[in-house]
């Protein structure tokens, strides 16, 4: 939440957003983090939690998690991009290339077959152009 121990202090983490669903359901005074896909698979037995980043340029008050509120970024802090990392020497590598071009081209559509939410068709085109540029780079 921006700062370290500003959260509740009986924290218990898992790897598995399926157990936190489950367990954050199971029990009416707990709060949870998970990806919204979770969120939107199981609104029948959650509540999502507006928040208020205290930002009046993307959103007066608390806003409430939604497609929408991520894609326009005003879900904040509690939203963010996807990212893949690329070290630069395996992009000497063809097969290296040929994976990050296809997920450039094809993670909007893949991204919303998981019910994860997509960058924009700009953004996606922004970071095509700069792999594009930096696997072009002199070694």
């Amino acid at each position: 939440m921006g700062k370290s121990h500003s959260s509740r202090g009986d924290y218990t983490g898992s790897e598995d957003d399926n157990v936190l669903v489950q367990g954050v359901a199971g029990d009416k005074f707990a709060l949870g983090f998970f990806g919204l896909a979770y969120y939107e698979e199981n609104k029948a037995k959650l509540k999502a939690v507006p928040v208020d980043d205290g930002k009046d340029d993307n959103g007066s008050g608390a806003i409430a998690p939604s497609l929408e509120t991520v894609i326009n970024k005003t879900y904040v802090p509690l939203s963010r991009p996807l990212y893949i990392y690329v070290n630069s020497k395996a992009t000497q590598r063809k097969e290296v290339v040929r994976f990050v071009e296809f997920y450039l081209q094809t993670a909007a559509e893949l991204s919303k077959a998981v019910g994860y939410v997509p960058l924009t068709e700009a953004e996606y085109k922004s970071q095509q152009e700069k792999f594009a540029a930096f696997i072009q780079k002199p070694k």
